[in-house]
C-alpha cells in the first residue's frame, strides 16, 4: 500500500549539480558534532530565526522586485496578528509573493504561537479557514480518507520536544469524521498523523521508559524517551504494529549526550533522555521508512518482523552516501519512488553553521549508494528544528523552513515562484492542496453604526471556499429583511457600507449568483 497523497511520478527528471565548494557538506556534518538543538516544541522557538553562513552552491533566488525591502522583518514581529470584527479568531499575519506559476490550491500551515494554531491561506496569504477550538494543532493537510478528501491534524498539548494528543479527520464542510488515538495506553505523539489506503494511520508515540543510559554519559537507571511507531486502524483502533525503537537502535547510534545541548540528562522521568527523536514514518510497501533526527539515519523496518532492513545516514550507514547527498538533524522522509527518497535536510543546529534545504535523493538498493539528486533552497532560509518538503502535481516543490518561519514553492528547476512568511514563531510543516469546502455552520456578522444614516456591516464564514460575493439583507425587523446592497468578497472578511436599519444578515453567494449560506438575524443595536 501506498500513503494517499504523494506523487511518485513527479517531473522531476533533470540532474542538478550543486555544492561545488571547497566545503563539503560530509565534512561540516563531521564538524557539526554534538551541539545543537535537537527538540521541536511548539512556542519552543519563538522569534527564533536562525541565517547560518552556507556553503558555495547553487540556489534559487526570487526576483529583487519580489522580496522583502532589506531590513524587513520576515517572521512573526513583522506584522500584528490579523483580527476581525466578525470573528473572535486571530492568526499570525502571514506576508507573501510570488513570482511565478504555483501549483493549484490553497497553503496550510501551523503557525504556532500566534491565535489559530492551524491555518488554510490563499494566494495572498489571508486565512481561508482558522481551527476555531484555539487548541495546539500540527501537521495541517488534506488526506484522502474512504475516497474522500479529508483534512487532517495533530491536536494536543506539547511536552517539550513532542507531544500528546489526537488524529483528528474532518470532512469537507468541518464535521469531525474519526478521531484518531495511540494503543497500549499511549498518546500519538505531534510528529506524524499520516493515513494509508488501507485505511489506517501511520503514528509516533514517546513514552518513558526505564534505561541504562550509562554509554551516552547518563545513570545506570535512567529515563529514556522510547520512540514507538503505531500503525492503528482508524475505525476500530485496532493496533496493527507497535514498534519500539530500543529494541532495534542501539543508543550509541545517536549524536546526543545525556544532559548535553540535544537531550535532558535521564535522571528522572520528567528529565527522560531523547536518543531518537523520532519525527517521520513513511508507507513503504512491506515496509515502513522512519527518520531519526537524534541518530541523523533514515531506517527500513520490516512491517512484520520489526527488524531494521537498512540504515541511510548517521554511523551505522548500509549506503554510500554521496558528499553532497549528505544530511542531518532531518525530517519528514519521503519514499517517492522505487529509487526515490525526500527529505528536509535541517543540517545545521544551535552554535553550528549550514544550510537547510529539501532533499531529492536517488536511492540504489542493489549497489547500496546514495547520490543527490536535487536540492531546494532559497536566500539564506535554514531552520535548525521542523520543517518538510512537498512534491506537487504540476512539478513544483514546496519547502517549509520549520523553525524559520517561512515556505517557499520552488519550480522544478528550483527556481523560487512563491514564499510565504511569518508563519508565527515556526510552523511544523507547510503544503498546498487544492481544497473545496462549505462549513456547516452559518456564516458570521457584526455591525458598526456609522454616522448619520450608514452602517457598516462585517461578514465572514470560516473555512467557506466558494464565497465569490456578500449580499446584505436590512430591514425594521426580522421578518422582512430586503437586499441593501452587494460588494465582491475581500478576504477572509468583507465590509460593506448599507443605509441604517433595526435588523441585518448577510448572505454568502456563489459565482452564479446562488445562496450558500445565510447569517443569524442582528439587531444594528
Amino acid at each position: 500500500m501506498k500513503t494517499t497523497d504523494e506523487h511518485e511520478h513527479h517531473p522531476l527528471n533533470k540532474q542538478v549539480s550543486w555544492l561545488h565548494g571547497m566545503v563539503t557538506r560530509r565534512s561540516m556534518l563531521a564538524s557539526t558534532g554534538l551541539a545543537g538543538i535537537g527538540a521541536l516544541g511548539a512556542g519552543t522557538f519563538a522569534g527564533r530565526t536562525l541565517l547560518p553562513e552556507r556553503v558555495a552552491s547553487t540556489t534559487a533566488t526570487p526576483p529583487p522586485a519580489a522580496t522583502p525591502s532589506a531590513g524587513q522583518p520576515t517572521g512573526s514581529a513583522a506584522l500584528p496578528d490579523r483580527t476581525f470584527v466578525s470573528s473572535k479568531l486571530t492568526t499570525p499575519h502571514v506576508t507573501s509573493w510570488g513570482a511565478g506559476q504555483t501549483a493549484p490550491g490553497l497553503v496550510f500551515a501551523t503557525p504556532q504561537g500566534h491565535g489559530s494554531a492551524a491555518v488554510i491561506l490563499d494566494s495572498g496569504s489571508r486565512p481561508v479557514w482558522m481551527e476555531p477550538s484555539g487548541a495546539g494543532a500540527m501537521d495541517l493537510r488534506v488526506q484522502t480518507f474512504e475516497g474522500k478528501q479529508v483534512l487532517t491534524y495533530w491536536q494536543g498539548t506539547s511536552e517539550g520536544g513532542h507531544g500528546a494528543g489526537k488524529g483528528v479527520i474532518l470532512d469537507s464542510a468541518y464535521r469531525t469524521v474519526a478521531s484518531v488515538s495511540a494503543g497500549n495506553g499511549l498518546s500519538i505523539d505531534l510528529h506524524e498523523f499520516r493515513l494509508t489506503d488501507a485505511g489506517t494511520a501511520l503514528i509516533l508515540a514517546y513514552p518513558t521508559a526505564q534505561a541504562d543510559l550509562t554509554a551516552v554519559g547518563g545513570p545506570a537507571k535512567g529515563y529514556l524517551l522510547d520512540c514507538h511507531v503505531q500503525e492503528v486502524d482508524v475505525r476500530s483502533g485496532a493496533v496493527l504494529l507497535d514498534w519500539k525503537a530500543s529494541e532495534h537502535i542501539g543508543l550509541t547510534e545517536t549524536y546526543a549526550t545525556a544532559g548535553g545541548k540535544l537531550s535532558k540528562d535521564g535522571t528522572t522521568e520528567a528529565n527522560a533522555f531523547d536518543a531518537y527523536h523520532l519525527n517521520s514514518v513513511d508507507d513503504d510497501g512491506d515496509a515502513l521508512l522512519i527518520s531519526s533526527r537524534h541518530t541523523h539515519t533514515l531506517y527500513q523496518i520490516d512491517r512484520k518482523s520489526g527488524d531494521v532492513r537498512w540504515r541511510i545516514g548517521g554511523k551505522k550507514s548500509d549506503f554510500t552516501v554521496a558528499d553532497n547527498a549528505a544530511f542531518a538533524w532531518q525530517h519528514d522522509a519521503r519514499r517517492r519512488s522505487a529509487t526515490l527518497i525526500s527529505l528536509f535536510d535541517n543540517h545545521f543546529a544551535e552554535e553550528t553553521t549550514g544550510t537547510s534545504r529539501g532533499l531529492l535523493l536517488n536511492i540504489d538498493e542493489a549497489a547500496k549508494t546514495v547520490t543527490l539528486k536535487q536540492e531546494f533552497a532559497n536566500a539564506g532560509h535554514g531552520g535548525n528544528a521542523e520543517g518538510n518538503i512537498q512534491l506537487l502535481p504540476n512539478g513544483n516543490v514546496m519547502v517549509g523552513w520549520g523553525a524559520d518561519p517561512s515556505a517557499t514553492e520552488f519550480s522544478a528547476d528550483g527556481t523560487a515562484v512563491f514564499e510565504a512568511a511569518g508563519l508565527g514563531n515556526g510552523c511544523y510543516r507547510v503544503y498546498r492542496f487544492p481544497w473545496t469546502a462549505q462549513p456547516d455552520t452559518p456564516p458570521s456578522m457584526a455591525i458598526k453604526n456609522g454616522a448619520g444614516q450608514s452602517m457598516q456591516v462585517f461578514a465572514s464564514w470560516n473555512g467557506a471556499t466558494e464565497v465569490k460575493s456578500w449580499r446584505v439583507l436590512t430591514g425594521p425587523d426580522s421578518n422582512s429583511l430586503k437586499a441593501a446592497g452587494t460588494v465582491p468578497r475581500s478576504g477572509f472578511e468583507t465590509m460593506v457600507a448599507v443605509a441604517s436599519a433595526k435588523f441585518a444578515a448577510v448572505q454568502a453567494l456563489a459565482a452564479d449568483g446562488s445562496v450558500l449560506g445565510t447569517s443569524g438575524v442582528t439587531p444594528s443595536s
